[in-house]
């Protein structure tokens, strides 16, 4: 009778997978603790099952693990990309529709990486968006707590005087919501014939929120620009254009 190998606690550990809060660290998409409460929030799911325990454990090569319906994978190159989102693009990594995506925009090679943009801009809505394979600094970006400050330039009908500027700098209360507006920053641009371009600094990220402040004070938005998102700019970076953040803007990023 040949005696049998005692088996390693490592060696056990990996015939029986990876612990899910090491898995989604290792995904970029949180840190281990920031994993336990995802967990227990019931936002993991691992084949489509959602999963509360935090002793779980899943295979890398053949689970599929999601964050809130989107797909956690761990990766080794890290990218943070700056596009100038044009009009008519969806900001989506697919479109049922068949309708171009901000993905279509990017170099083959960035978006086998596995990219996705971090936040959204609307169909008609142009101008600065970050997309990354970094989970955890997307969700930190994303998070309610850590909203960047973001910056707009709308075109709008109309003349918006003094007390126009004043109320969206205020907040007002929004059409099917308990509660107003952060306090923001406007300013008027220029005239242009009959249309205004006016600037917009926004300190938190409702659906379609600069349309809807500017709809509400009656002065439609024909056309809508992000120009800023915390540290970064549009600066030289031409209509559905994109480049690689730099060492230097990924830290203020992260700082901020």
């Amino acid at each position: 009778m040949t005696d049998q190998q005692p088996v390693s606690k490592r060696e056990a550990e990996r015939s029986q997978g990876e612990r899910l809060q090491k898995y989604l660290a290792r995904a970029r998409i949180a840190s281990r603790r920031r994993a336990e409460e995802l967990i227990l929030a019931g936002a993991i799911t691992v084949n489509g099952q959602i999963v509360r325990e935090l002793g779980t454990r899943v295979n890398p090569q053949t689970d599929e693990v999601r964050v809130n319906g989107r797909l956690a994978q761990p990766t080794t190159h890290l990218l943070y990309i700056i596009l100038n989102k044009p009009l008519n693009t969806v900001t989506t990594a697919h479109d049922p529709q068949g309708r171009r995506t901000v993905l279509d925009l990017l170099p083959a090679e960035w978006v086998a990486e596995r990219v996705y943009p971090v936040g959204r801009l609307d169909l008609d809505t142009e101008g600065l968006l970050l997309l990354t394979n970094d989970g955890e600094l997307a969700l930190h970006l994303t998070h309610p707590r850590y909203e960047l400050t973001k910056e707009y330039e709308a075109l709008v009908e109309g003349r918006p005087g003094a007390q126009t500027l004043e109320r969206l700098e205020r907040g007002l209360l929004l059409s099917g919501e308990t509660r107003p507006t952060a306090p923001a920053r406007a300013w008027i641009i220029e005239p242009a014939g009959d249309l205004t371009w006016v600037g917009l600094e926004l300190h938190e990220g409702r659906n379609r929120q600069a349309r809807r402040m500017f709809g509400a004070l009656g002065h439609r938005v024909r056309r809508l620009i992000r120009t800023r998102v915390g540290p970064l700019t549009l600066d030289g970076l031409a209509p559905g254009a994109s480049r690689m953040l730099t060492a230097e803007e990924i830290a203020a990023l992260r700082a901020g």
